[in-house]
């Protein structure tokens, strides 16, 4: 989309958006050259990429991203979350892929100007935001085996619902023994595109069998569950008068999830036991069947918090909780939602208002 909307069609794509139908028709690019480093951020309107068909990203899969959002507060501002961690982390999935990393303060510089410059675009909807999703790209053209000696940096903005829904329905999942996505000492954390073209067959089997995801387990003993194909698993244990939280470490081969890291500081805030630690699909069965494991969600940028209410565990279906959402899932959600709209205080720093002044790279705290 290449020409500014008119207001009342904006305003119909603003009020249901779904994920990533409409783009604001805007992009910032930043460009990498082994002898100049990095360009300024700079704000075009959207068009295609031209790649010569050599493009090294294209034959060796050198080619990150990331996805962050911008929330609107119910005082009209505009904040992106958690915006220097995201640029940490492509800086750390880049790094694993040989390619040229990023600084984190440039990064924000460049998403704050695409989200100044299509303010208008950011939905006020509890759950909506303006997802950005930056893409990093080798395009030297070249067949030889090695690292790009330049890269692009493209940042897309989308209004989006959460991913899965805005009515957060329960996802039904199930595990395979039959394909791995990821193992220690791989590409595993990284927001690599190779990583998710790996779980695509998988995971398009497992909805055509009436799943909407797949458990991933560990690609060695095949036993310890990791994540989904997108987003970071959490189990709610009962194991006494007090529910527990758990999830598995992140050891190499699941993402870093940036949801999962503010879920664990906001359980730790309300007093919520939480515990990062492995559990085998047999723990996970044998505690649906006895009811100690009383709920199960997923958690990502772009999926916010969703429950988990049948698992697929060799063949037997299982029913989590009533099938419904539990209380805590509902509870960390909307404790999540509160900090990103702004309707509790920034007790952590993870908000960066966006001004005017983003339009030209400039800072506003």
């Amino acid at each position: 989309m290449s020409e500014p909307r008119r207001t009342a069609e904006l305003d119909a794509i603003l009020r249901d958006p779904g994920f990533c139908r409409h783009s604001t028709g805007h992009t910032t690019v930043v460009d990498w050259d082994a002898g100049t480093g990095w360009s300024e951020p700079r704000v075009e309107p959207w068009s295609d990429l031209a790649m010569d068909p050599a493009t090294l990203g294209l034959h060796y899969g050198q080619a990150v991203f990331e996805g962050l959002k911008a929330f609107r507060a119910a005082d009209g501002s505009v904040h992106l979350f958690r915006a220097e961690d995201h640029g940490r982390r492509l800086a750390r999935s880049a790094a694993r892929l040989a390619m040229a990393e990023m600084p984190a303060e440039l990064f924000v510089r460049a998403c704050a100007a695409l989200v100044a410059a299509d303010e208008q675009w950011v939905p006020g909807g509890y759950g909506q935001s303006l997802y950005l999703r930056p893409l990093l790209i080798a395009t030297e053209p070249d067949l030889g085996l090695r690292p790009s000696r330049r890269y692009r940096c493209v940042i897309l903005a989308y209004p989006a619902d959460p991913c899965f829904g805005a009515d957060f329905r329960p996802l039904s999942v199930t595990t395979s023994t039959d394909t791995v996505r990821a193992v220690r000492g791989g590409t595993g954390e990284s927001k690599c595109a190779g990583n998710y073209a790996a779980g695509l067959l998988t995971r398009t089997e497992a909805q055509a069998a009436g799943y909407d995801e797949v458990l991933w387990l560990d690609g060695l003993e095949r036993s310890r569950i990791e994540e989904l194909s997108t987003m970071n698993v959490f189990l709610v244990w009962r194991d006494g008068t007090e529910p527990r939280l758990s999830t598995p470490p992140c050891d190499g081969t699941i993402v870093r999830g940036l949801t999962r890291d503010s879920l664990l500081t906001l359980a730790q805030d309300r007093g919520i036991a939480a515990a990062q630690e492995h559990t085998t699909i047999d723990a996970v069965r044998d505690g649906l069947r006895s009811g100690r494991l009383a709920e199960m969600f997923a958690c990502g940028t772009a999926g916010v918090v969703v429950p988990v209410g049948r698992v697929g565990i060799g063949g037997e279906d299982m029913t989590v909780g009533d099938g419904g959402e539990g209380p805590m899932t509902a509870l960390l959600r909307n404790s999540l939602l509160d900090a990103q709209h702004r309707r509790t205080p920034d007790a952590h720093g993870w908000l960066r208002t966006i001004g005017r002044a983003d339009e030209n790279g400039g800072r506003r705290a």
